[in-house]
Order: C-alpha cells, then structure tokens, then sequence
C-alpha cells in the first residue's frame, strides 16, 4: 500500500459532441458510436485510508444518495474484489457538477475512486484490468481513465485516441453548458428513443465521423440521436435556441441523453450566452463556460 494516506482527484465532465445510438444489442444495451471531450469542469474526490471496517462516503449535496448504489462506492468495491489488499476509505465528494444531465458525473465520480484505490495500492492494476473493472461500475466509466478526446463505441467500453490533428483541433476551444432544473431518466431515452425509430445506422454515423477527421480545421459534426425525442416533449429547449438564435449566439446541442445541452463559444459570446440561458431556464438551472482538455 502506498505510504500516502490522502488522495484528492479531479472528476470532469463530460460532452458527446456527435452521439449516435446504432441500434440495440442481445445483452439489452445498446450500441453507440460518439466523438466524446472532457471539459475543465467537474466534482472533486477526496479520499483517507482508514484501517477496518467499510468504505464511508460524504457529499456536500444532501439530494446525492450516498448509500452503497453509489457509483463511487460500488468502484471502490469492484476494485477491492480486483485487489483484495486495498484499504478501507473515508470518501469525500464536493460535487459541482448536476444530476441526470448527460455529463458523465456519476461515473467520472468512479473513475476518480478507481484512480484513488490504485494509487493507494502502489498502481498494482494496469491500464487493461483498469478498464476492465470500471466497467463493472458502469459503462461510461472507463471514458475517464482515458486521456483527451476519443471516439467510443460499443455499449461506451470501446475507446479509441483521435488522431492527433483532430484532438488538437478541438482541446483549448471554449464551450457553454447549459441544463434546465430538471434531469432527464436515461431509461426514459432509449425508450423514447425506440418508439421513435431513431437510431443512425452505423456505417451513416461512422462515414460522417471519418469525413471530419480526415478534415479537422472545421467544427466537428454535431448530432445526437436522443435530440428530438428530447427537444420534442421539453419544449424549453426549443424557447432557449429561438432567444439564443435571435440574440445572434448560436443554438445549443443536447448532450448524452440530457437534460445538458451545450454550444461552441467563448469570450462575450459565452458571457451573453450564459445570460440568455439563466433568463430562458430560471431557478434551479446549470450554466457554465467551460474549456475542452
């Protein structure tokens, strides 16, 4: 076990710039194909080894469950059945970013523990059995073991480094995030998604992926396969993009399966973007600029 006895790691989040659902698999899950950033936002993790016992986990959210289906203790302890030596840890979560928001909280939250346990056990897993257990935690956990930009596929276990022109076209550019009081039940989203027929063929969603990355200098396609089944019964989304487009900003993109949507921006054309969408979604909303890592 390593002679540390405190560890404290960034959790970022998220954005699916290009998040096409391809169809439904044997298993129940579904298959995606996605261009996936992380943002210079995100929660933070504190951990201290404790001697015995069970891990313990506070959260300065008092609405978060902190009881063992949370993603951050169910990591510890898929890590521990990993690595029987592992400490016992004393958890605590700052969490900056919004439940049911498609940006990956959860499971940055998991992969952050994962990256905790490790280092208390002196690195004893590898990049391989890493990713191996954080996908029992949960199939966008593994995304935040890995570094910069990358394509993901398969049920998300699937990553793969964007060549290096297309990461270094998209790290450093500024973005707004913006989410609505409410979160969106991901269950709810492949439901709805399926009743609607929405899936994007996979040979479609790949051919648009590898016609931008042969080509970066321009903005990455921008599609989402939950959008319209989403935009269709929250008609906020709809008020928001009519005031940001007649302000001149430009309109915003669902990420994940929602409630976050997001846009390109930075300098004064974020600050009047955040503006726009404190007015438009009132009380309870999400708005932040953010920068891609």
């Amino acid at each position: 076990m390593s002679l540390m006895s405190q560890w404290r790691e960034f959790c970022p989040a998220k954005l699916n710039l290009y998040l096409a659902v391809t169809g439904r698999r044997p298993d129940g899950y579904h298959d995606l194909v996605s261009l996936v950033v992380k943002l210079d936002i995100g929660d933070t993790l504190e951990a201290s080894a404790r001697a015995w016992g069970a891990d313990s986990l506070a959260c300065d959210d008092a609405e978060l469950p902190t009881g063992p289906d949370n993603l951050v203790l169910k990591a510890a302890a898929a890590y521990r059945r990993k690595v029987t030596e592992a400490p016992f840890m004393d958890w605590t979560l700052s969490k900056h970013l919004p439940c049911g928001a498609g940006l990956g909280g959860g499971s940055s939250d998991a992969a952050a523990a994962l990256r905790i346990m490790n280092a208390a056990c002196c690195n004893a897993l590898g990049a391989e059995d890493m990713l191996a257990v954080a996908s029992e935690a949960g199939s966008d956990c593994p995304l935040f073991l890995f570094d910069g930009p990358c394509l993901m596929r398969g049920r998300g276990e699937l990553l793969e480094a964007l060549p290096q022109a297309a990461a270094a076209a998209l790290r450093g550019r500024g973005v707004v995030v913006l989410k609505p009081h409410f979160g969106i039940p991901t269950g709810w989203a492949y439901s709805a998604l399926a009743g609607a027929g929405s899936c994007i063929p996979g040979q479609e969603a790949e051919a648009e992926l590898a016609a931008w990355l042969a080509a970066p200098e321009g903005p990455p396609p921008m599609r989402n396969s939950f959008q319209d089944v989403v935009f269709r019964k929250y008609p906020c989304y709809d008020v928001l993009n009519a005031a940001l487009v007649g302000a001149g900003l430009p309109a915003m993109r669902l990420t994940g399966s929602g409630s976050a949507c997001h846009a390109f921006a930075q300098g004064d054309a974020a600050e009047r973007m955040l503006a726009v969408g404190r007015d438009c979604l009132g009380e309870g909303s999400f708005c932040a600029a953010a920068m891609i890592v």
